[in-house]
């Protein structure tokens, strides 16, 4: 697979409205001692003992750095802003184990009840989910965290009923909730533009009134080498993380053929000819929201370098390692042709 996570020392700070989310710094390590050595905080955390002695911090903080250069975890500092100055407010991190991860967090509790958890987790998450070769992320509760159940329900965490786990601050076995989420379950995140948001174009009646048509033209790019373009959708997109043919919604007006020459060059910055887009399959899939019909094209030549224009991953891939890639639902069906016809 491609894509690999940047190393600690390129990655880039995410951020919401009010918050950053950044590695874990030296010199933070005497304000995260005052406010995890709290044992209102540190009862609800499983692997932070009590009391939280003060060089524990900086060696946990050096251990971040490595963890996140590996591609093994990401633990960060949530910061903000108080008084004009940068603020740490708490910790969030995702651990990858396969093709999943497990999400974890905490706040210090003088910033409790500001929404601070789910602004925080949610960003992650939908980070990972879309830079990860993740499937899915995992999270659990202690049974007496009522405030922590419901900022997984709130982003969408589906229960999975309970289990126990260790809690070095209780010095045992504790029972706790526990929850998952896949990138099509995860709520408070994409915008509308996507494959399984509601049309952009005007919809186009269907013999079932509550469920409109839309057409989406996409393009195979086939490289000398008889490789194929896959593209990631970016974070900010329904179904982010998942790798998909170029292309996008066929406008009012436009030809599927006129929408692809259009698309290629906002995404991929290539000039293509009408004429060498070849008619090649189409997927019919139902979403939840609208049906989707989507004409799949084969193209060998065009003109331009190449290159991701809304800062996309791309990969080119041996027709026979298409299956490799997550994809989403209507282009499983296109992967299985294209693999054989190649």
């Amino acid at each position: 697979m491609t894509a690999l996570p940047p190393p600690s020392d390129a990655f880039v700070p995410l951020r919401t409205p009010r918050l950053a989310l950044r590695p874990l710094r030296a010199e933070d390590a005497p304000a995260l001692h005052r406010l995890v050595n709290d044992w209102e905080v540190a009862k609800n955390l499983a692997r932070v003992p009590f009391p939280y002695p003060r060089d524990l911090a900086d060696e946990w903080i050096a251990s971040t750095h490595a963890q996140l250069a590996a591609g093994e975890a990401w633990h960060l500092a949530i910061v903000g802003q108080e008084g004009g100055e940068e603020t740490l407010v708490g910790c969030v991190g995702l651990t990858r184990q396969g093709q999943e991860a497990e999400l974890g967090y905490w706040v210090g509790r003088r910033f409790w009840g500001h929404g601070v958890a789910p602004e925080a987790a949610g960003r992650l998450v939908r980070w990972g989910l879309a830079h990860l070769d993740i499937t899915r992320v995992r999270a659990s509760a202690l049974l007496d965290n009522a405030r922590s159940a419901a900022v997984l329900r709130r982003l969408g965490f589906r229960g999975l009923g309970e289990g126990v786990q260790d809690f070095l601050s209780r010095g045992g076995r504790m029972p706790v909730r526990l929850f998952a989420v896949v990138r099509d379950e995860l709520l408070d995140g994409p915008g509308p533009d996507g494959p399984d948001a509601a049309p952009a174009a005007a919809p186009r009646p269907t013999a079932d009134a509550g469920t409109p048509l839309l057409l989406v033209a996409a393009c195979a790019l086939v490289d000398a080498d008889g490789r194929v373009l896959l593209a990631r959708r970016p974070e900010g997109k329904p179904l982010a993380g998942l790798w998909e043919f170029p292309g996008g919604k066929v406008q009012p007006g436009e030809t599927p053929e006129a929408a692809l020459i259009r698309e290629l060059k906002e995404e991929l910055d290539i000039d293509v000819a009408e004429s060498c887009l070849a008619p090649f399959t189409f997927a019919s899939h139902r979403y939840a929201r609208f049906h989707l019909l989507m004409p799949l094209y084969l193209c060998r030549r065009w003109e331009g370098a190449l290159r991701p224009t809304e800062g996309q991953a791309l990969a080119w891939v041996r027709p026979a390692r298409l299956g490799d890639y997550a994809v989403p639902p209507a282009d499983k069906p296109l992967v299985a042709m294209l693999r054989d016809f190649l």
